[in-house]
């Protein structure tokens, strides 16, 4: 759990050492609002929004903070720590399975 405060240097440090084809998951800290980030190719990320607003973004590490910014004000408002964890590969199936208890 990191707070978010510090959220956003720690969340373009691990985008910055993600292997491409690898994923992190994001969630609130009650884990019922999720966020994929997916590293596409070596100067591409993918993110997908699963909470309030289902979407789909394609952005370079250039545009990642000024994009997740507003995807932190819409999906975590009244989330103090925000909760990462690394996945490993990504495949729609295993992304689709994830479960997690809910607070």
């Amino acid at each position: 759990m990191v707070d978010k405060d510090v959220f956003m240097e720690v969340f373009l440090e691990k985008a910055r050492k993600l292997e491409v084809g690898y994923f992190i998951d994001i969630r609130t800290y009650k884990r019922n609002r999720s966020v994929l980030l997916i590293r596409k190719t070596k100067e591409t990320y993918c993110i997908i929004e699963n909470g309030f607003f289902r979407s789909e973004f394609e952005t370079g590490f250039s545009g990642l903070k000024r994009l997740f910014k507003k995807i932190l004000k819409r999906e975590f408002p009244h989330s103090h720590k925000i909760r990462l964890y690394n996945m490993g590969l990504y495949s729609e199936e295993k992304a689709k399975e994830i479960a997690r208890k809910k607070i």
